[in-house]
């Protein structure tokens, strides 16, 4: 049996290499050891590719290896979530509630729709909101849903205030230890995330799969 550590940089390794063969024969090996595909995605070849947009940055590697590795991680990212999502529909969701919506005076759906979607097979319960929705629905919602993060999209600058908005009302409503808060959209950055007070940003849907698995963990220890 290969160490659940060593699997995760063979992952990895796979993707900064662009290789297909090693990506999928890694995974082959971690159903047998009936490991946590999830965990194997966003720890192994999630970071591999988070290394890789870093290699990219720096200039060690070129456009056309990015766009290839981009593509492998692509594949073995949907064929991950394919078989999460058949698994979904024999086991209720364990991992959390999430609550979300697409701030006021925002349209914008389909992101958050990924995003939803993707948290679902995840293993979350999902309450999806839809857009244009105002920071006191969202809270009530969030209330009665009893969920643990709040997530929130703002694909336009004119609209990230709704964000922070959202942060104050938690703030004055005595609601900020009770949820977590988590905050995505083109215009937004972790660095705004950090201004407003909101506990985490993901800048895509697996992206936010891990931030909210991180997030989630973090919680419990601080209830134990």
């Amino acid at each position: 049996m290969i160490d659940k550590q060593a699997l995760y940089q063979e992952a990895a390794e796979a993707i900064m290499e662009a290789n297909e063969t090693k990506a999928n024969e890694v995974l082959a090996m971690a159903k047998e050891q009936d490991m946590d595909l999830l965990d194997l995605l966003v720890k192994g070849y999630s970071a591999g590719n988070e290394q890789l947009g870093e290699r990219f940055d720096k200039g060690i590697i070129s456009l056309p290896e990015l766009i290839y590795a981009a593509q492998v991680m692509k594949n073995i990212t949907d064929e991950i979530l394919g078989i999460l999502n058949e698994k979904r529909e024999e086991v209720a969701p364990v991992r959390g509630t999430v609550v979300l919506a697409t701030v006021a005076g925002d349209v914008h759906d389909i992101g958050k729709g990924i995003v939803a979607s993707t948290l679902r097979t995840a293993g979350f319960k999902v309450y999806d909101l839809g857009c244009e929705v105002p920071v006191e629905t969202i809270l009530e919602k969030a209330k009665e849903y009893n969920a643990d993060i709040i997530g929130t999209s703002a694909l336009l600058t004119s609209t990230l205030a709704e964000q922070k908005k959202l942060e104050k009302l938690l703030v004055e409503t005595e609601a900020k230890d009770r949820f977590i808060t988590m905050v995505g959209g083109a215009p937004c950055t972790s660095r705004w995330a950090r201004k407003i007070g909101a506990d985490g940003y993901s800048e895509n849907a697996l992206d936010a799969v891990r931030v909210a698995m991180i997030l989630i963990e973090k919680k419990k220890k601080e209830e134990e």
